[in-house]
């Protein structure tokens, strides 16, 4: 196998297919990439068996041919070359030489015959959005799923289609967020549960320009990804997810409508006074003109008001700092409206279109209130 590239296109794609090879793995084949010379194409192939990635480099074919060659070491050999082409060549042994300007490396590769190639799907009926409207749907709402891996269908999102509607739903147990967006064309139902690593992985490598279109495609047991001559292939998550509509309520006690920022940069400043090991509650104290945020910890104390726009009851409520301040950080409107029912009660965060939603459990603040 013999090709020419240039560094900045190979390490781009390197970095691509590097997000599905495990650190460490009983299985050595794993921790390798596979360069796949064939068909007049040059593509580089990863697999973790949870999640594989394929990807299409652009350079000049001299020879075709097939290698594995560890992952960790051939990325760091290619992000320190020079920025110029790039020469790879093997021989039949699978040694691997390198050459960009004057440097020059030679490391041992191995056969990809053991290596677990990425299944074949078959794709029927591609769910087209734009990469932007996934990678936002990614960011508002993946920070809530747990990491708890006893429970797995918690470290998973949602995707569930309607007609012409996603909607995109994660949970930890303390809180939920979810996304609906409206797609250009209706489809036929479905409702997946889709590992949150693979999400955050896909969001990483997705442009996020409007222009550019990403296809989802849904089997019994895998989701596809294909954007930008790059595969993403990942298992789902088995199982029933939790029925959330009996979470959801629209009746309320209490509707405060608040500059998001404000709120958001005032309990940002109340978290300088947890410790990492605390778990201190902010109490909120609602009445007809003013919010109150107020934290006592070993450290010290915070008060502060807001102002706000209440319909309702007066309510005195606390939360986790970190929950609010995660589920304020990815809405991007300049006010929102906050309902409450009592202090046992959630809250919930939510636009008048429901096209967000994100509700969050109160916690006891006897203790901490001095």
């Amino acid at each position: 196998m013999k090709i020419v590239c240039s560094k900045t296109e190979l390490l781009n794609r390197v970095n691509i297919v590097l997000k599905a090879v495990p650190a460490k793995s009983t299985m050595p084949i794993l921790e390798c990439l596979i360069i796949e010379v064939k068909n007049d194409r040059i593509k580089l192939i990863s697999n973790d068996m949870e999640l594989g990635i394929e990807t299409l480099v652009k350079g000049e074919i001299i020879e075709p041919g097939t290698v594995a060659v560890n992952a960790k070491v051939f990325s760091e050999i290619i992000r320190k070359l020079p920025d110029n082409d790039v020469t790879i060549d093997t021989d039949s042994n699978y040694l691997l030489t390198i050459i960009c300007e004057k440097a020059k490396f030679t490391i041992s590769g191995k056969s990809g015959e053991e290596f677990p190639y990425l299944p074949n799907i078959e794709k029927k009926s591609a769910v087209v959005l734009s990469q932007f409207t996934l990678k936002e749907v990614i960011r508002q709402t993946v920070f809530s799923i747990s990491d708890n891996e006893s429970n797995k269908i918690m470290t998973g999102e949602l995707f569930e289609i309607n007609g012409s509607e996603l909607k995109v739903v994660s949970l930890d147990g303390h809180r939920i967020s979810i996304r609906k967006i409206t797609l250009k064309e209706e489809y036929n139902d479905i409702k997946v549960i889709v590992p949150g690593k693979t999400l955050i992985e896909v969001s990483k490598i997705l442009s996020g320009e409007f222009t550019d279109e990403i296809s989802l495609f849904f089997t019994d047991k895998h989701i596809l990804f294909e954007f930008d001559d790059t595969i993403v292939l990942s298992r789902l998550i088995e199982g029933e997810y939790y029925k959330i509509n009996q979470m959801l309520s629209s009746d309320y006690e209490t509707k405060v409508t608040i500059n998001k920022k404000e709120l958001l940069n005032c309990i940002d400043r109340a978290t300088l006074l947890i410790k990492e090991t605390e778990k201190k509650p902010i109490i909120v104290k609602i009445d007809d003109r003013n919010m109150e945020l107020k934290i006592n910890s070993t450290i010290g104390s915070m008060d502060e008001e807001i102002d706000i726009t209440k319909e309702g009851k007066d309510i005195t409520i606390g939360f986790n700092p970190k929950f609010f301040i995660e589920a304020l950080r990815v809405i991007d409107d300049e006010d929102i409206d906050i309902y409450l029912i009592n202090p046992k009660a959630p809250c919930f965060i939510r636009d008048k279109d429901e096209s967000y939603i994100y509700l969050i459990l109160p916690v006891n603040f006897n203790s901490a209130v001095q």
